[in-house]
């Protein structure tokens, strides 16, 4: 199927009201195109999960209304680029959550190695009104992943957002800004420059169309494309309400890294950030290299890190240590794990075994130092 033919299938499931990003993923998955799933009979249709006699109902009474060829002329006037999953150049990892934005709008430039996953994004997010502190620690950690090549993704809003944005771009990396109104609507208004300057050399993007002013239920939805997007998230300063933590919990569901930067107990804006550390958030720390090594950067010549390995290529190479002697639950969970981390529920489905001997096993072989736990509930064998 060519692009224009996916962009007006995709466009006009899109105008029928009950057919969300999961029921439109689910008929994907079921015809293989939209295409197919138009031309549909209502009795083919009902064999698709979520489609129950009202929403069928829905479809037969305004899918007699549009005609997918005009609808996507008129839309193209003021909506001239945009996505949809089926095409190639839509973000890969935003491909694969529950929930993927059916039309995902952008402005600015282009670059499609962020879009196939070849170069590294990581979101940025916290709260609107951030201390020093908290200002402080945005600006040195988005200007240190930009000059590691990483594209800091956040969503345009006033403190926070905005601090990662500007910091990014100051030093001459990339940033894209996900908003929660169309792609032509600044928001707040104050980060008008802002906005300028991220088309100039970045990008922003929204799964609302042109012309879509600020709307409260917006704002929570898009985090979702903010955590679907990045490999990671780091949250910088959150209070217990913050929006910041909406993202959180979707990186969370969408086996994304979430790092949170830690505060004195007495303050607001640290409640959501010591709240996600208890929960296994990874922490950010003065040893910044340590969370690029963390996010798989690749540490630039002309940038000091500190030596992952000291030993000279001369000096004789250490015997192995030899693994101890272990419980046959404990060496069960030990043979399951390989290098690279592994999820905890893979690893409950892998042994076989309950969650709770999993959990207690794992941590006796942490304790043991066999077994280091890394953000996410993942676990990996040293």
């Amino acid at each position: 199927m060519s692009t224009i033919e996916d962009h007006k299938y995709w466009l006009s499931w899109s105008q029928i009201s009950g057919i969300g990003p999961i029921l439109l993923q689910r008929l994907y998955q079921y015809f293989g195109s939209l295409e197919t799933a138009w031309k549909a009979s209502p009795a083919e249709l009902r064999k698709v999960e979520g489609f129950g006699l009202q929403t069928l109902e829905k479809v037969v009474q305004q899918r007699s209304k549009i005609s997918p060829e005009n609808l996507l002329i008129q839309h193209q006037k003021i909506n001239p680029n945009f996505w949809t999953p089926a095409v190639p150049e839509y973000p890969q990892l935003l491909r694969e959550i529950p929930s993927p934005p059916p039309l995902l709008y952008y402005r600015g430039v282009v670059d499609l190695q962020e879009n196939s996953g070849q170069k590294p994004l990581v979101g940025i997010v916290g709260t609107r009104k951030p201390t020093e502190y908290g200002i402080k620690w945005t600006r040195q950690i988005s200007t240190t992943l930009a000059k590691h090549g990483f594209t800091v993704v956040s969503g345009m809003a006033a403190g926070i957002d905005t601090e990662s944005h500007s910091a990014a771009m100051q030093a001459g990396g990339r940033t894209i800004a996900v908003l929660g109104t169309g792609v032509d609507v600044i928001y707040p208004y104050k980060n008008k420059n802002l906005y300028q300057q991220i088309l100039k050399s970045g990008i922003v993007i929204s799964e609302y169309p042109a012309k879509t002013t600020p709307n409260k239920t917006h704002f929570p939805r898009r985090n979702r494309i903010i955590a679907g997007l990045c490999r990671a998230v780091l949250v910088m300063e959150a209070g217990t309400k913050s929006g910041a933590l909406i993202t959180a919990t979707y990186a969370n569901e969408f086996c994304r890294d979430v790092y949170a930067l830690p505060g004195r107990v007495d303050d607001e804006p640290s409640q959501g950030c010591l709240k996600l550390i208890s929960q296994g958030a990874g922490l950010i720390n003065q040893q910044i290299s340590e969370l690029l090594m963390m996010l798989g950067a690749i540490p630039k010549l002309d940038v000091e890190l500190p030596i992952l390995d000291s030993t000279p290529p001369s000096s004789p190479i250490q015997p192995k240590l030899e693994t101890p002697k272990l419980e046959p639950e404990l060496q069960q969970i030990i043979d399951t794990l390989a290098v690279d981390a592994l999820p905890f529920d893979f690893i409950v489905q892998k042994t076989g075994m309950n969650t709770g001997l999993v959990s207690s096993s794992l941590l006796q072989l942490e304790l043991m130092g066999l077994v280091s736990q890394l953000p996410g509930m993942r676990y990996q064998k040293i």
